[in-house]
């Protein structure tokens, strides 16, 4: 018996789907995706990447926050 609310529902790697998009600290507008609406990385479970896109997503943000591309909080 599940007692979850809502059904489960299968979650693909957008990077593994599409082969072409390049994950660089330049595209704000892709890594905007996987961040929340307070500015923190979103974890895999919510994102549905797998591990090593995880991570190069992860550092990918913090090297646009460094540069001053992405914000580090949102005021």
């Amino acid at each position: 018996m599940n007692n979850s609310k809502t059904p489960k529902q299968d979650r693909y790697c957008y990077f593994c789907v599409n082969k072409a998009v390049v994950i660089d600290y330049k595209n704000t507008d892709l890594l905007r995706r996987f961040l929340s609406s307070f500015g923190k990385i979103v974890p895999r479970k919510r994102s549905g990447l797998c591990s090593a896109h995880q991570r190069q997503v992860a550092g990918e943000i913090k090297r646009s926050r460094i540069i001053g591309l992405l914000p580090f909080v949102v005021a």
